[in-house]
């Protein structure tokens, strides 16, 4: 039979006192462990988990439930749970009285996760299930704590999330809005050329709105585990090579930048549009935030990060280098969250590689992730800042 082991048990005591005084006859503990549907231990779950028996007394208190309370489990194992746990609501109602899980309707089977407090005023995410017998009625109730602080940073995000991209968004649409308004109204008052640069202006800022609104999605498909991944043999030095022709094409230097590409390279299945989003995004950062020459190394790799001895690689790692300011070794495992704005050194303020929302490394740091690889930043060989991710390789398509 699966069964959930007791977390924190004792040697059962057969006759145990009720609130009043009166003798229960029942045992704190089962007589064995408690089937609950998986084998699995109370204390290796990732929530505070907290099992009371058919009278309220406690038979499981985990060790997470122990961290969100601040109580020992071998204190309270055998107490009764609406004296361990005295939980409140907003307005300081005894959430055991008017939810009265023991005496309320018989066809209840849980309740949802809502915020209650403890006594002190922790607050803690609380959902409670039922366990019922047709004739005894409740055998146990299973109450589930979380953390609420996970929730409040979580909510915290995304309102900066919100607000951020409510800003960048602003003033492209403000923009369209004001061109357009303009021509309608005096469209026979210019010439063709001041229409054209309306009109491209226009464009540009739409352009602009469709990234913005295509990080949004990013962003939430990364925090939400979504990203998918359509592998494909890629090659990788080809992507580089189309990216640089088309920052050439838009109107850079061609003498701007470099490709370097080494021998020994491993076959790649991953998502070409991705792997053209990283490093799209990774050479523009360079030419933005950067200075001189941008150099792209693709090279063979292992996943551990060592250099790979030749014929044995298990990875690809491609390098995108500039000579600029270069981002200090104090900050930079920070510039890959979201909205990272610091200044490199030198004092001289350099805003987040990625462009204006301060979204675009993160995402490429959950792209790369997303592909079971790993991204770093440090000082490139010449001066300057140098990005290098590494990619799994023989991976096959599927």
């Amino acid at each position: 039979m699966d069964e959930l082991i007791p977390s924190g048990s004792a040697t059962p005591t057969p006759n145990r006192e009720t609130a009043d005084g009166r003798d229960s006859g029942i045992s704190p503990l089962p007589e064995g462990p408690v089937p609950i549907g998986s084998l699995i231990f109370a204390d290796e779950l990732p929530d505070g988990v907290v099992v009371a028996d058919e009278v309220g007394r406690i038979i499981v208190f985990n060790r997470v439930a122990a961290r969100l309370t601040g109580l020992d489990t071998a204190e309270v194992i055998g107490k009764f749970v609406f004296d361990v746990l005295p939980l409140h609501d907003d307005d300081g109602r005894d959430w055991w009285v008017y939810a009265d899980p023991y005496h309320g309707l018989p066809t209840r089977t849980r309740h949802p996760e809502r915020s209650l407090y403890l006594q002190g005023g922790t607050e803690v995410l609380v959902s409670v299930g039922y366990v019922r017998d047709r004739a005894k009625g409740v055998r146990r109730l299973v109450i589930s704590l979380r953390d609420a602080q996970q929730r409040e940073r979580l909510e915290r995000n995304r309102a900066e999330l919100v607000s951020t991209v409510a800003h960048e968004l602003r003033s492209p649409l403000t923009s369209v809005k004001g061109f357009t308004a303009t021509l309608l109204n005096k469209w026979g008052r210019f010439t063709d050329d001041q229409k054209r640069v309306m009109l491209e202006t226009v464009n540009a800022d739409a352009d602009r709105v469709t990234r913005l609104i295509t990080e949004l999605l990013d962003v939430s498909r990364i925090e939400s585990g979504r990203m998918e991944v359509h592998r494909q043999l890629v090659d990788l030095p080809d992507r580089a090579r189309k990216i640089i022709a088309g920052r050439v094409a838009a109107g850079e230097a061609e003498d701007r930048f470099r490709l370097e590409v080494h021998r020994g390279l491993p076959e790649t299945w991953l998502d070409a549009d991705k792997i053209d989003q990283i490093l799209g995004n990774l050479v523009e950062n360079a030419v933005r935030h950067g200075a001189g020459i941008v150099t792209v190394v693709v090279e063979p790799a292992r996943m551990d990060g060592a250099a790979a001895p030749i014929g044995v690689p298990d990875a690809a790692a491609v390098s995108v280098r500039d000579q600029g300011e270069g981002i200090s070794p104090e900050v930079a495992p920070r510039v890959f969250r979201r909205f990272w704005r610091g200044k490199p050194r030198g004092g001289s303020r350099r805003g987040q590689h990625g462009g204006g929302t301060g979204l675009g490394l993160y995402i490429v740091k959950g792209l790369v992730e997303a592909h079971g690889g790993t991204i770093g930043v440090r000082c490139a060989p010449g001066g300057g800042a140098e990005f290098r991710f590494i990619v799994p390789a023989g991976t096959v398509a599927g």
